[in-house]
C-alpha cells in the first residue's frame, strides 16, 4: 500500500493551506474536514468528497470503500504516516480521517422551504465559533434555514465546521447581501423579527407560528440600522442580572427555540 511519508509532499502541503488560506478556498471551491462524523455527515447531506487522507492504524481501507458503497460517492483514497496526519490535523480526535470537499452553492435559491418556514438569521457576526454554535441550534431546532447577511466570516472556516460539529452539511445555509434578503422576505411573505433592544419588547410577546425568520447581529455593533428599517418587529431577551447581554449564540438559541415551542403548542 503507497503511503504518503513527508510532510513536504505537494498534497499534504495543499491540504494545509486550504486549512489556513480563505482567498485559496475561494478560488479552488475546495475545503478541508477532518473527523468521521463530519465526513459521514458530508456524505449524508450529498457534499462532493474529492480525496480522503486516512490513517490506517486508525481507521481501515475497507471501512472508506464501505463508505464509497453505501453513499455512491467517487473519492480518491490516500492513506498517510502518523507524522503526515499529525501535522495535517487540528484536532486531536479526527479518528484518522481528513477530506477535501468541493464547496456547494449557497444562494437563497436554493433553500427549499416548508409551508411554514423559521429561519434564523445571522448578520455580520465575527466569530466562526459562534456561527458553528448557531447551526447547531438551526439543525437542533428543526429550522428550515441559516441565512448569513454580508458576512464576514467565511462560511468554510474550519473554526466553523469545528464547532458546527457537522450540522454545517446537515443545514440549508444561504450567504446573501441585505437587498437580496430583503427582497426575499417580501416575495416569500416572511414575517421578520430582529433583535434588539430598539423599539423592541420582550420576546415571548411575540407570534412565531407563521412562516418566521429571526435576526441576529454583530457581537459589538448589534443589528445594522438597514437591517432593523426592513424588520417587522424587533425583540429582545430581557437581563434580569449585572449584564447587559448574551452571547449572539445563545440569544439566537433562546428566540428559536421559543417559536418551537409555540408551534408546538398549537
Amino acid at each position: 500500500m503507497y503511503q504518503i511519508t513527508s510532510t513536504n509532499n505537494a498534497r499534504i502541503k495543499e491540504v494545509l493551506l486550504l486549512q489556513k488560506k480563505s482567498a485559496l478556498r475561494k478560488k479552488k471551491q475546495e475545503f478541508v474536514v477532518e473527523g468521521k462524523r463530519e465526513v459521514l455527515l458530508a456524505l449524508k447531506n450529498a457534499y462532493q468528497i474529492k480525496t480522503i487522507f486516512y490513517l490506517p492504524k486508525l481507521i481501515s481501507e475497507n471501512m472508506l470503500l464501505n463508505w464509497k458503497n453505501d453513499y455512491h460517492a467517487d473519492f480518491e483514497l490516500i492513506a498517510v504516516s502518523e507524522k503526515v496526519f499529525k501535522k495535517m490535523a487540528y484536532r486531536q480526535s479526527t479518528e484518522g480521517v481528513i477530506a477535501v470537499l468541493s464547496m456547494k452553492s449557497h444562494s437563497l435559491n436554493t433553500l427549499s422551504l416548508s409551508n411554514n418556514p423559521l429561519i434564523l438569521v445571522a448578520e455580520s457576526v465575527e466569530k466562526p465559533g459562534n456561527i458553528g454554535a448557531m447551526l447547531r441550534t438551526v439543525d437542533g431546532a428543526g429550522a428550515d434555514a441559516f441565512v448569513m447577511v454580508n458576512s464576514v466570516v467565511d462560511l468554510y472556516n474550519p473554526n466553523v465546521i469545528r464547532s458546527s460539529l457537522g450540522t454545517i452539511f446537515s443545514n440549508q445555509i444561504a450567504v446573501v447581501s441585505l437587498d437580496e434578503w430583503a427582497i426575499f422576505i417580501q416575495e416569500k411573505q416572511i414575517k421578520f423579527y430582529t433583535a434588539t433592544l430598539q423599539n423592541a419588547n420582550e420576546y415571548f410577546f411575540n407570534d412565531f407560528t407563521s412562516a418566521t425568520a429571526i435576526a441576529v447581529g454583530a457581537e459589538d455593533k448589534g443589528l445594522s440600522d438597514e437591517m432593523r428599517k426592513i424588520a417587522h418587529k424587533s425583540v429582545f431577551v430581557p437581563m434580569l442580572g449585572q449584564a447587559d447581554s448574551l452571547n449572539v449564540s445563545v440569544s439566537a438559541a433562546v428566540l428559536l427555540y421559543e417559536a418551537v415551542r409555540q408551534r408546538k403548542m398549537e
